[in-house]
């Protein structure tokens, strides 16, 4: 009969060699925990299989997190519901589950400044996060910069089929700065490369009627906007600014303080 630490040591190596780390390190607990509770072996591994599915998909979630480069104070819970309407509500929900993202659709966010538009998208970016999806957040000016670098060093194409692996790519404050149409013609190129290929989420406070400012020509504004319509959730948020609220919220209880 074999002696039990030579047998625990090839457990050790071979739990090394398939790359199971947390039933390394809980298999002789969990070994004494279903020897005293009288656990079948078929549900001593069950609990074995469980604590390594959670743990990977925990180092995922983290790892997809990191990379998404998504503000991590901007999340849902965050995100005050109350200040729309019922309709964009129903609609929010709906994004929330990711169904979108199987169908390549793209998500529109409309609205005035401080109305909540990258907050909610980094919010529902971090929602998709948690179901398993990879998601990559960038503000327009930064994405731009990237892709005219990449194509001026003759890695555009590499750099958009590294962003090919993103299911979703929130791309922040579309004309919120005014680019050079050089610089507009790779953002067009991207979206027209991500055409019917994977989702694009967006926020703008120019409504379509304006992005010829964007793009610096009519029919190169309509080409775009025409991919980026063609599958897509629009959402207007035509509410007060949020940080306008907050800071009249605080001056109304400084002055009350004041009162006192």
């Amino acid at each position: 009969m074999r002696e039990p630490q030579a047998i625990d040591m090839e457990i050790q190596s071979y739990l090394h060699v398939l790359r199971c780390p947390a039933i390394k390190d809980q298999y002789e607990p969990e070994a004494n925990r279903a020897a005293t509770e009288q656990t079948s072996y078929q549900g001593y591994l069950h609990r074995l299989l469980e604590l390594e599915c959670n743990q990977r998909t925990s180092r995922r979630k983290e790892k997809y997190l990191q990379e998404s480069k998504i503000p991590l104070d901007k999340t849902m819970d965050t995100f005050d519901l109350t200040r729309l309407a019922q309709q964009q509500k129903q609609q929010i929900k709906q994004l929330l589950t990711g169904r979108f993202l199987a169908y390549h659709e793209n998500v529109m966010v409309f609205g005035s400044p401080g109305s909540g538009k990258s907050h909610l998208l980094c919010g529902i970016g971090q929602s998709l996060i948690d179901q398993g999806h990879r998601v990559y957040f960038s503000r327009c000016s930064l994405l731009v910069q990237e892709l005219l670098q990449a194509k001026a060093s003759l890695r555009l194409a590499s750099m958009i089929k590294r962003l090919s692996a993103y299911e979703a790519i929130i791309i922040d404050d579309i004309g919120y700065v005014s680019q050079s149409r050089e610089e507009m013609e790779v953002l067009f190129m991207f979206i027209a490369e991500r055409y019917e290929r994977g989702s694009i989420m967006l926020t703008s406070n120019l409504p379509f009627s304006q992005w010829e400012r964007i793009f610096k020509d009519p029919m190169v504004a309509a080409a775009a906007i025409d991919r980026l319509v063609h599958h897509s959730v629009i959402l207007e948020m035509n509410v007060a600014s949020y940080r306008m609220d907050k800071a009249k919220e605080s001056q109304i209880a400084e002055s009350n303080g004041g009162d006192c």
